[in-house]
């Protein structure tokens, strides 16, 4: 019987220039949602998808994070002192959701989206399959997105998943874009051939756009290395799963959900309004506000 996912890699370790001087002293990821950061979303969604171990791969000068997920026991003496027995729930929830490892991405690695996957193998059996996540990508999903495809890896025995969205054909330049095996009748559908990074205007093999949920198997680790850097001398988790993927089964997986990155400013405030939405304090009042801006 394979052995449980219980393990999520979250990939932390970006500068977020596009986001100075607010980043300058605090992790991208540390940008505020409506009342949570970033990053405390992924968590969610990797706790709610059965995960307990939390490896959060960063730079130096990330403390924020720290002390984010640390207990803090001033601010829960306060809150009870004051009886704001809500927020000291919440306060103290945050602390307990998973055990959590923090790694830093040593100067002398290559750079690229796939060298957090490698600043983690220390931690990974290899006897284990474990998620993968960047740290700028939120999806909304009744289901999580990480359960969906833990729950298509384990279903399929496959040797990595990659969710995947369909995107309108004007923006696919911007992204990684699947080009899919033939489906042979009784196989596994949604198999991966190879990602074209980029594609040129009319060029893509399909609309399905990689984003940043993965599960891997330990093969992956076959196919990475200080030495397997690709494109701009970068390491890449593109490179990585083709090479996977000529002799192993990998899934480029549509998801139930909606995919928001938080990249960049513009995208990042579309992602706070999509949730501003939702939120049950402020949803009412807040859409009633957007249909005053002209």
């Amino acid at each position: 019987m394979a052995k449980k996912i219980t393990k999520a890699v979250i990939a932390l370790a970006g500068f977020g220039t596009r986001f100075l001087p607010a980043t300058k002293a605090q992790p991208k990821e540390m940008l505020p949602i409506i009342d949570k950061p970033i990053v405390q979303y992924l968590v969610e969604e990797a706790v709610d998808s059965g995960i307990t171990d939390i490896i959060l791969v960063t730079r130096h000068g990330s403390r924020a994070l720290e002390d984010h997920f640390d207990s803090s026991p001033e601010l829960e003496n306060l809150l009870e002192a004051q009886g704001k027995t809500k927020y000291l729930e919440m306060v103290r929830k945050i602390s307990t959701m998973a055990n959590f490892v923090y790694v830093g991405q040593k100067k002398h690695m290559p750079y690229g989206n796939a060298t957090p996957i490698l600043c983690a193998k220390p931690l990974i059996d290899n006897d284990e399959a474990f998620v993968y996540m960047y740290g700028d990508d939120l999806v909304k999903a009744e289901v999580p997105c990480t359960k969906q495809l833990i729950d298509i890896f384990e279903k399929t025995g496959c040797a990595a998943i990659n969710a995947v969205q369909e995107m309108p054909e004007d923006v696919l330049y911007r992204y990684g874009i699947v080009k899919y095996k033939e489906h042979k009748e009784g196989g596994v559908p949604n198999q991966l051939e190879y990602f074209v990074e980029k594609p040129e205007p009319g060029k893509a093999p399909s609309k399905m756009a990689s984003f940043g949920r993965f599960v891997f198997s330990y093969q992956i680790f076959d196919f990475l290395s200080p030495e397997a850097v690709g494109k701009g001398n970068e390491l890449w988790v593109v490179d990585a799963i083709t090479k996977l993927a000529k002799d192993h089964v990998v899934l480029a997986q549509p998801i139930e959900g909606k995919w928001l990155t938080t990249g960049d400013p513009l995208n990042y405030l579309k992602a706070t309004v999509e949730y501003a939405l939702d939120h049950p304090e402020i949803k009412g009042a807040f859409r009633e506000y957007l249909k005053t801006i002209s």
